[in-house]
Order: structure tokens, then sequence, then C-alpha cells
């Protein structure tokens, strides 16, 4: 089950984010913290967080909620997920990096709930069409 439900959500993940980063909010990062943009993505570590994020989705919130048939649950525990995530990055930088911007962290942390929380909702509602 577990490899249906990541095949599922990974697609799904993947084809939001990549809206938000390179259409919607491409220039928003640039104009806030190109100063500590490389100029070259390190795509092996982006890849990395990628799938293991992916994982914490299937396992501790798509893989519960299909369990107890609720897709409130789905919404509310990934959107719980991403902004736990997101803050973890978010609030270390802000915490640790000088001039780090306090608007990219607010946006951020907005950005990881809404990402894993329709991420985790369309994933759960994918995966009860398919009847896993």
């Amino acid at each position: 089950m577990f490899l249906k439900l990541y095949l599922i959500t990974l697609p799904v993940f993947f084809a939001i984010d990549m809206i938000w980063l390179g259409l919607v909010a491409k220039n928003f990062y640039a104009k806030q913290i190109g100063f500590l943009m490389k100029t070259n993505v390190n795509w092996p570590a982006a890849i990395i967080f990628y799938l293991l994020f992916i994982v914490g989705l299937v396992v501790f919130i798509i893989t519960p909620a299909l369990r107890q048939q609720s897709w409130q649950s789905a919404l509310f525990f990934g959107a719980l997920f991403g902004l736990i995530s997101y803050a973890t990055y978010d609030l270390t930088n802000l915490a640790t990096i000088n001039n780090w911007p306090l608007l990219v962290t607010v946006v951020d942390l907005i950005w990881g709930s809404v990402l894993a929380g329709s991420v985790s909702l369309i994933s759960y509602l994918i995966a009860t069409k398919i009847v896993l």
C-alpha cells in the first residue's frame, strides 16, 4: 500500500510545488533572498528533501486518513505537517541568518501548510477512487 500511495502522491506534490516555485513565487524568492540563492540548484539535495517529505505525508498523514476514512484528517493534518516542516527551515533561518526576511518566513509557512494540506487531500481522494 505504501508504494501505491507514494506513487500517487509524488506527481501530485511535484505538479503543485513546481507551479508555485516556477510560476507563482519565482520572482518573490529572487527579490527577497536572491542575495543568498545559488545560481545552480543543488538538485540531489532538493530531490532528497522532496522524496523524504512525501514519505512523511504518506506515512503520517495519508495512510492514517485512509484508515479513518477521513478527508478532513488528510487536509488538517497535512496542513499541520506542512506548517511544522516548513517552520523548521524558515524559523531556523530567521534565527540564524543575517537579514533573513520575515516576509519569506510568513509566506513559506503559509505555503507549506497549503501545499501539504492540498497534496494530502488530493492524494487521499485519488486513493479512495482507486480503492486501495
